[in-house]
């Protein structure tokens, strides 16, 4: 089947490609640098022309709230009314688990309103939640960075390898529409103040991570379940101490 994967040459939308190819589709990456652009239009019915699903993993490239939520409300509206435009039969997201749970920031309420426009837009659907990806722990880090100083809550957290998470989109999308979430995870879970600073001694980064109850997690005060799946998730294979293994 023809699969157009909007976000297709960034960390999951590549990887996506690779595996969609391995399995015999023809697996279209659409981004700006491939001549699709979802905020201008530019493009997409072109892409779309022939495809069977179109599977969404682009992201912001600003994550201020205005930013983000002119992004993802703008470039999924413009690539729902393209794909009925097409005929396609079947949509998939990237989100992320807890996003309900997350509307304290700026960014989950933008990914909330696209998943809505999905869930609204009467084209068939499936939208993957996932936890947080292994590369993106230093970003975490980054975020709640002052001076040599990382402050994180204790709070549960069980992250998965971006390759875990393309085989889980990969998956879905091959598959028929699940008509809501599937949700997707690590096979172990952390404190997130612990695994961040693990992952920071293991590349040799001097920053001190201190605990800190209550500490905000991109703007919202986190429970200690907010960031963990459900017990239905399915779980990925990559654990932590592989994934920081290969990186050395």
């Amino acid at each position: 089947m023809k699969v157009v994967v909007i976000g297709g040459t960034g960390l999951i939308g590549s990887q996506l490609v690779d595996m969609l190819r391995e399995q015999g589709h023809e697996a279209v990456p659409a981004a700006p640098g491939t001549g699709v652009n979802t905020l201008t239009g530019e493009g997409l019915a072109e892409a779309l022309r022939g495809a069977q699903v179109v599977v969404d993993v682009s992201n912001s490239p600003s994550f201020e709230d205005r930013a983000v939520m002119d992004f993802f409300r703008t470039s999924t509206t413009n690539l729902l009314k393209a794909e009925a435009e097409a005929g396609t039969g079947h949509h998939v997201a990237l989100s992320v688990v807890g996003t309900e749970r997350l509307q304290e920031s700026g960014y989950f309420r933008a990914k909330q309103v696209q998943e809505d426009l999905i869930k609204d837009s009467g084209i068939p659907c499936s939208i993957v939640h996932a936890t947080q990806f292994f590369e993106f722990l230093n970003g975490i880090a980054d975020s709640v960075t002052e001076g040599d100083t990382v402050r994180l809550s204790p709070v549960g957290i069980q992250p998965m390898h971006s390759s875990d998470v393309a085989a889980a989109v990969a998956r879905t999308a091959v598959g028929a529409p699940v008509g809501g979430v599937v949700e997707v995870a690590g096979p172990e879970v952390f404190r997130l103040d612990g695994i961040v600073r693990e992952t920071l001694a293991a590349g040799g980064d001097p920053r001190t991570v201190v605990t800190v109850p209550n500490a905000p997690y991109w703007g919202t005060v986190l429970e200690d379940t907010t960031l963990l799946p459900g017990p239905d998730a399915r779980l990925g294979d990559v654990r932590f101490a592989d994934w920081l293994a290969e990186r050395k």
